[in-house]
């Protein structure tokens, strides 16, 4: 689930702030100081995208159809569509480039995906169980706003059943204001397996979540994060976050701002 503090890194999207230094090592360390500050052996990815693959194939004999509506059992697929891609693209070890590393062994990675676009990949190690961990990014998810800087406000739209939310983000302007307001319509889902839990999401349409005036509605393109604790190390977890968002650069002003920074770099 996903996605607050990451967004630093996807603001590489725009060359300016790709170019910004530290922005890259604040992602990195965001993470980890702020759920920490809130008192909050990674699988292999495959594993868990063939675990996902198998359990959405039961999708209809899984779920009573009369529980939900034709739009609901959609937004349920839709997620687990989003677990499935971002989970396939973890999984493919192959064209990954390191963007930057802490002495610690935190990472960013970065490669190009047919059809998705440039994704992002932050490996670290939260000084948390994981369990303090999921509940602070599942079920306390409402809050995010009060800690993370990069998020405004965060509100959950709609939960069907226990696995599949729709939210609304509204994300802080960055970069000096150089990227205006956006904000983020998602179906997120969440699931536990054993020792792993795997948060997942992607843009969603939502009928009563129209597009707001003076804010750009951006695309949240798949995305997850794995959760496992780390080997020999209970209290600590190894969180993989893979991201990618189409920050939707249509205004006039953002691409005025934008040329400005690109002239001064």
């Amino acid at each position: 689930m996903l996605l607050a503090t990451f967004k630093l890194c996807a603001g590489s999207s725009y060359r300016h702030v790709r170019n910004m230094k530290g922005l890259r090592h604040q992602a990195v360390l965001a993470i980890s100081q702020e759920l920490t500050r809130r008192a909050l052996r990674e699988p292999a990815p495959s594993v868990w995208a063939n675990q996902v693959r198998r359990r959405s194939s039961l999708l209809g004999s899984r779920l009573e159809e009369s529980l939900y509506s034709d739009q609901e059992l959609a937004y349920i697929q839709q997620g687990e569509e989003a677990m499935q891609k971002a989970l396939g693209i973890l999984s493919d070890q192959e064209g990954w480039k390191k963007e930057s590393q802490q002495a610690n062994g935190d990472k960013v990675l970065s490669k190009v995906v047919p059809d998705v676009g440039k994704v992002f990949r932050l490996e670290v190690v939260v000084e948390q169980p994981m369990n303090r961990l999921y509940e602070e990014l599942v079920d306390r998810m409402e809050t995010m706003g009060e800690w993370n800087p990069n998020i405004k406000e965060l509100k959950v739209l709609q939960k069907i059943g226990k696995d599949t939310v729709i939210t609304h983000e509204l994300a802080a302007e960055a970069a000096g204001n150089l990227v205006g307001p956006r904000d983020f319509v998602s179906v997120r889902c969440a699931k536990r397996r054993g020792s792993t839990c795997v948060l997942a999401g992607m843009a969603t349409h939502f009928r009563d979540m129209p597009e707001q005036k003076g804010v750009i509605r951006a695309e949240q393109r798949p995305t997850c994060m794995v959760l496992h604790p780390l080997a020999g190390s209970p209290t600590k977890t190894k969180l993989t976050w893979l991201l990618s968002i189409d920050l939707k650069a249509g205004r006039v002003c953002d691409r005025v701002e934008m040329s400005r920074a690109e002239r001064h770099q």
